[in-house]
């Protein structure tokens, strides 16, 4: 089961540093999409920073989670941005759907690991 995490930690970790980074520095070319999802990217453009805050992010839990420091943290910036990739897949762009549900059972599996640092987040709200 070891060796399942650290694949599952090393993969997943690898996927966000690399496709943050080409969102950062563009040196993979991008699929072309249908004409909703690139309404919903024109849309991100416009803001001037979401771009940059969602590839910054990815990039981040990414590097953390191929170091293996702070593997919960990363998991909890990692995941609303999966949310968003599998919600993105569903709706907009169907073409890569297998890939983000992948995505979405590696953090899966790895939080299931990691439960027991999240499980303070699910108890009482205020301790005396």
């Amino acid at each position: 089961m070891r060796i399942v995490l650290i694949v599952a930690r090393i993969l997943l970790g690898l996927l966000f540093l690399v496709f943050g980074l080409n969102g950062l520095l563009h040196f993979m070319p991008n699929p072309p999409e249908p004409q909703p999802a690139v309404a919903f990217f024109g849309a991100l453009a416009g803001t001037g920073y979401m771009f940059a805050l969602i590839f910054g992010t990815q990039v981040i839990g990414g590097a953390l989670l191929v170091l293996g420091v702070a593997v919960p943290f990363a998991l909890v910036i990692l995941a609303p941005v999966i949310v968003n990739i599998v919600a993105f897949h569903v709706f907009l762009s169907p073409a890569l759907l297998p890939l983000a549900l992948v995505v979405g059972a590696l953090e899966a599996i790895l939080a299931w690991h990691y439960r027991a640092a999240f499980a303070p987040l699910f108890g009482p709200a205020f301790r005396s």
